[in-house]
């Protein structure tokens, strides 16, 4: 009689284990984390950062405000690091990590590298710790569902919905 009711137990453990487990399990995200890393005039530089979708939403100018400082991504602000020093869009910029910032605008971006590489979003963001600002050109491009970066002999493009921004790096 011990013995079934010990089996009992044990058997009643596992369920509730395995029926607690999938209750709380966590959804992925729905702007999964993403990265991407290339060598750039010399310098090895990395992009970390979350990726959204559009979902049939308006992106710049709705969802993301023209003239409202942006994390550049999802979640967690976009990290961009750089192994030597750089010149982006002509300007210096010092190997390191930054917070990854924009102000869209319908004619022009401002690119950010902000001092603080890891913040939560843009809500802390503070502009006495910008290392650098550059303004770009905002192309039109091919519809992108998600948020990408990506690495070219140039520097990296920012693309997403059918915007494509791209900032030079020598």
């Amino acid at each position: 009689m011990k013995i079934n009711f010990q089996l009992k137990a044990a058997t009643l453990m596992v369920i509730a284990l395995i029926f607690s487990t999938s209750l709380f399990a966590q959804k992925p995200l729905e702007s999964p984390r993403d990265s991407v890393s290339a060598k750039v005039a010399g310098s090895t530089i990395s992009i970390n950062y979350g990726s959204p979708s559009v979902k049939g939403r308006k992106v710049f100018g709705e969802l993301e405000k023209y003239g409202k400082v942006w994390r550049a991504g999802a979640n967690q602000a976009t990290v961009f690091t750089t192994s030597k020093d750089i010149k982006v869009q002509g300007k210096a910029l010092p190997a390191g990590s930054y917070g990854l910032f924009a102000i869209p605008t319908e004619t022009t971006w401002t690119i950010i590298f902000n001092k603080v590489p890891n913040q939560w979003g843009a809500f802390k963001y503070d502009e006495s710790k910008d290392a650098l600002r550059v303004t770009v050109k905002p192309t039109a491009s091919a519809m992108n569902e998600r948020l990408v970066y990506k690495i070219n002999a140039n520097g990296f493009t920012l693309n997403w919905d059918k915007i494509s921004v791209p900032v030079s790096i020598k």
